[in-house]
C-alpha cells in the first residue's frame, strides 16, 4: 500500500483553497491542517473537517507532516518564510519573482541542506511548467528562436494599480496576447517584438460618481510602467457588471519556439494552457510538486530544487512500472 504524504497549508488565500481542493483530489496525499497568520476561528474553509492552527504551531515539534506548501506572496511572505521553514520542513512554494530567482534558491538552499529537507522553488505555471517548455523546446530545436504570450488572463497587480487611479470605484484588468504577433511566429517568422507588439491590456472600469470618463480613461492609459506601454483599451461598465462578468480569475499563456533542424526544413514547438482558475490551476501545480518533494526527500535528495531537477515521473501517483506500462 502506498504511504500516505502528509502535507499542511501555509496561508489560506485563493491559492490555499485551491491547495485544499487539489490535495481532496489526490488519494495518496492527506491534509494535516491549514496553518494561519490570522485568527485560526476567523479562517473558513472548503472542507469542514479541515483542521485550521496558528502558524506558531509549527514551533512545536511536528511530526506528522511531510511537507508543507507554501501559499503566501512572493514580494514580502515567501522570501522570509521560505528559508525559515525549510530548515525545518521539506517545502514547496510559488515564488515568481523571476529576476531574484537565484538569490532565492541560494537562501532557501543554505537553510534546507544542512537540515536535511527537501525545498522545491518557483513551482506554478511561469515559473513552472512554462520554463521547462522553455528548456524542452530549445534543447530539441538548438536554432530558432522562443516566445512567451501571456493571457487572456487577469492580472491583479495591474487590477489593483487600476483601482487607484482617482475617479474609479472598481475595475479589472486583462492581459491579451497579440494574435498577430503570435501567428507571425508560428508561421516560422522570428520577429523582434516590442513590449506593444506582443501584448495588449483590457480594462473594465466602474466610474465614482460623478468622474469624468475621459480624464479616468487619459490617466490609465498614460500610467507608466503598467499601462503607457501597451495598447490598451477601457470601457466603462456598471458595478452589477462588474459583480456578474468579472468575478473569475482566468489566465494562461502560450510558449512557441520556431526553428530549422535543418537548412529550410521549419519545426514548431507550442504549448498553450488555457485556465479558468489561475489559484486553482497553480495550486494543482503545487500539489504534484509536493508530492515529488516528499519522494526525493525519502531518497535522500536534499536541498533547494527547482523544476528543472524534478523527474517527471515523481509528479504521478502512479508508480514507475505503471507508467512505463500505460504511458511511454
Amino acid at each position: 500500500m502506498t504511504t500516505q504524504i502528509r502535507v499542511g497549508i501555509v496561508g489560506y488565500g485563493n491559492l490555499g483553497r485551491g491547495v485544499e481542493t487539489a490535495i481532496g483530489l489526490s488519494p495518496d496525499m492527506s491534509l494535516t491542517g491549514v496553518f494561519t497568520r490570522r485568527d485560526p476561528a476567523s479562517v473558513t474553509t472548503v472542507g469542514t473537517a479541515t483542521e485550521v492552527f496558528a502558524i506558531d504551531e509549527l514551533d512545536r515539534d511536528r511530526d506528522d507532516i511531510d511537507v508543507l506548501i507554501l501559499c503566501g506572496g512572493s514580494r514580502s511572505d515567501l522570501p522570509e518564510q521560505s528559508p525559515a521553514l525549510a530548515a525545518r520542513f521539506s517545502i514547496v512554494d510559488s515564488y515568481d519573482n523571476h529576476a531574484h530567482i537565484p538569490e532565492h534558491f541560494a537562501a532557501v538552499d543554505a537553510a534546507a541542506r544542512p537540515a536535511g529537507t527537501t525545498a522545491v522553488i518557483s513551482t506554478g505555471w511561469d515559473p513552472g511548467l512554462f520554463s521547462l517548455n522553455r528548456v524542452f523546446s530549445e534543447a530539441i530545436i538548438p536554432q530558432g528562436a522562443t516566445y512567451t504570450f501571456w493571457g487572456r488572463g487577469l492580472s491583479q497587480g495591474h487590477s489593483d494599480a487600476l483601482r487607484r487611479v482617482p475617479g474609479v470605484a472598481g475595475g479589472v484588468q486583462y492581459t491579451l496576447p497579440s494574435e498577430a504577433a503570435m501567428e507571425r511566429v508560428r508561421a516560422g517568422e522570428h520577429p523582434d517584438l516590442s513590449t506593444r507588439e506582443r501584448h495588449t491590456r483590457e480594462c473594465f472600469v466602474v466610474l465614482e460618481e460623478g468622474a469624468d470618463a475621459e480624464t479616468v480613461r487619459a490617466e490609465i492609459v498614460s500610467m507608466p510602467d503598467y499601462f503607457e506601454p501597451y495598447d490598451t483599451t477601457v470601457h466603462f461598465i456598471s458595478a452589477q457588471e462588474l459583480e456578474r462578468d468579472h468575478q473569475g480569475m482566468p489566465h494562461g499563456g502560450f510558449v512557441i519556439r520556431s526553428g530549422t533542424t535543418s537548412p529550410g526544413t521549419q519545426q514548431v514547438i507550442e504549448y498553450q494552457l488555457a485556465l479558468e482558475s489561475n489559484p486553482e490551476f497553480t495550486a494543482s501545480v503545487l500539489v504534484a510538486y509536493a508530492r515529488a518533494a516528499a519522494r526525493m526527500n525519502r531518497a535522500g535528495v536534499v536541498g533547494a530544487q527547482t523544476v528543472y531537477d524534478v523527474a517527471p515521473g515523481l509528479l504521478s501517483p502512479l508508480s514507475p512500472e505503471q507508467l512505463r506500462a500505460d504511458y511511454l
